[in-house]
């Protein structure tokens, strides 16, 4: 078994990064594997990693010594997987893409171009006794949903799950591609399908999870097995804080559902790492679409490498120590690659196997069809839905097993977010509550002071009444007094 690759990348300093607190960063470079860090609090705290990429390195080096044993080992057959991690405005799709994956300076191109450029270099190099061809597919999990970039019409891929071939998008396109420019084509068409949006951090920030997939199928021509290697890129979007992205609306659901996801590939990452050895320990993989897709690349069969990007400003500290932090917890994830053999080839020779079981449901709708139409055109109708993800066929019992397990872990998630926001809503309903509280007092109160006043009003002007009659009763009196002495003048 071997252990994943972990690399940390530090991008240059921002404008604004430059603006707030000079040229001061908070790490010190020791060696090319080592480096000091400085948190908030000036606490320093030492990591070591395969390789560490510095503010000066070059794109080359990352794809050189991060990415392409990965890529010659995928021409090979053996399944392999990069992905790129760090808080948002971190560099993660600049290390993946570059400016354009399309036009930019030769220095300047990412991994994904420089990926492509070396599996057709090795396919090249491999002589003529092998033929090779390469498939490209390309999905976004969007707010939880998992999106073909290729074809936007299918908006929630189902995830299923063979004994014989891992992990697998039910329905997902697949463009055969034959030289770099082709590919490079269709994923630029692919990236311009992604969903982005401005953050007070990042100009164009990814609000979506991106996997770029490449299946390199192997024929040896004296041989009638077939030998498959799949690669893997994953963009992740990156982890944000509300208070410095300026999130709102739409843009604050988004960033709500990638942190989401993050945090369960964070209890991922614990659970495969933190387990007692030679005790069985639950991964829950299925907690979310990422983790879920990701399962051969954790752990499983494949040789996987982690670029965890980061920002080297003191304003960031945090968030830069927390992606360190998931990097050295990786590090210790055991991986089992292997050749994969596909033996589709020779069971086409030997003629067709047993039929699968069917759903019941496919079965009924099926029959109905077959009172309307053709048989042969029922035939191709079943194919196309079953291609389409519309009806689902598991050719065997762990297949149907793995079905079920996603129907109940969906529902299982459904319920979690319902009980989230049902508690949500009570805990909304008790500030209410509280603040009607307070104003009914207020009001009590207001009420209680206006009566005593009242009654101290009514109470003086009681006291006050004797005096002012018998001070009307003498100005009476007086005049009487006035009128009764003219009329004896008079």
């Amino acid at each position: 078994m071997s252990s994943m690759t972990i690399c940390a990348r530090f991008r240059p300093l921002s404008s604004k990064e430059r603006r707030d607190h000079g040229d001061t960063v908070c790490i010190r470079c020791i060696d090319a594997e080592t480096f000091l860090f400085k948190d908030e609090k000036d606490e320093e705290f030492t990591f070591s990693f395969d390789k560490v990429f510095y503010e000066k390195s070059e794109q080359a080096q990352v794809y050189e010594f991060l990415a392409r044993p990965i890529v010659e080992d995928a021409v090979d057959a053996i399944n392999g997987t990069i992905i790129t991690y760090g808080q948002t405005g971190a560099g993660k799709t600049y290390s993946m893409e570059g400016p354009s994956i399309l036009v930019c300076d030769e220095q300047k191109r990412g991994l994904l171009p420089r990926v492509v450029e070396g599996l057709f270099d090795c396919i090249k190099s491999s002589g003529g006794t092998m033929k090779h061809s390469i498939k490209l597919s390309m999905v976004e999990i969007y707010m939880e949903k998992v999106r073909d970039l290729f074809d936007l019409s299918k908006d929630n891929i189902q995830i299923k799950e063979s004994k014989s071939q891992g992990i697998l998008l039910n329905g997902v396109t697949e463009i055969s591609v034959s030289d770099p420019t082709e590919a490079l084509q269709s994923l630029s068409s692919g990236i311009a399908n992604r969903a982005v949006g401005e953050t007070q951090m990042n100009m164009a920030s990814s609000r979506s999870h991106c996997i770029y997939i490449f299946t390199v199928h192997q024929e040896v021509k004296r041989d009638d097995r077939l030998k498959t290697g799949k690669l893997i890129l994953v963009d992740l979007a990156g982890s944000e804080k509300v208070e410095k992205t300026g999130a709102e609306g739409k843009v604050l659901e988004e960033a709500k559902t990638i942190n989401k996801s993050l945090s369960v590939l964070g209890n991922v990452i614990n659970a495969l790492t933190c387990g007692s050895p030679g005790k069985a320990n639950h991964i829950p993989f299925r907690d979310s679409k990422l983790t879920r897709i990701l399962q051969d690349s954790l752990g499983g069969n494949s040789r996987t490498a982690l670029l965890c990007c980061c920002s080297p400003s003191p304003s960031n500290a945090l968030e830069s120590l927390s992606t360190l932090r998931f990097g050295m917890r990786a590090k210790h994830i055991k991986m089992s690659p292997r050749v994969k053999f596909n033996e589709d080839k020779c069971a086409k020779k030997q003629g067709p196997a047993s039929s699968p079981i069917k759903h019941e449901s496919c079965e009924i709708i099926l029959d109905k069809l077959k009172e309307r139409f053709d048989a042969e055109d029922v035939k191709l109708l079943e194919e196309l839905f079953t291609l389409n993800g519309i009806l689902f066929d598991p050719c065997s019992s762990e297949e149907l097993d793995s079905a079920f397990e996603d129907v109940t872990s969906q529902t299982i998630v459904s319920l979690q977010q319902a009980v989230e926001e049902f508690a949500s809503t009570v805990d909304e309903l008790k500030r209410e509550n509280k603040g009607l509280k307070e104003r009914l007092a207020a009001a009590e109160r207001s009420h209680a002071a206006g009566k005593e006043a009242g009654d101290n009003n009514t109470s003086s002007l009681v006291h006050k009444l004797p005096g002012i009659l018998s001070s009307f009763v003498s100005w009476v009196r007086s005049l009487s007094s006035i009128k009764l002495l003219n009329c004896e003048v008079n």
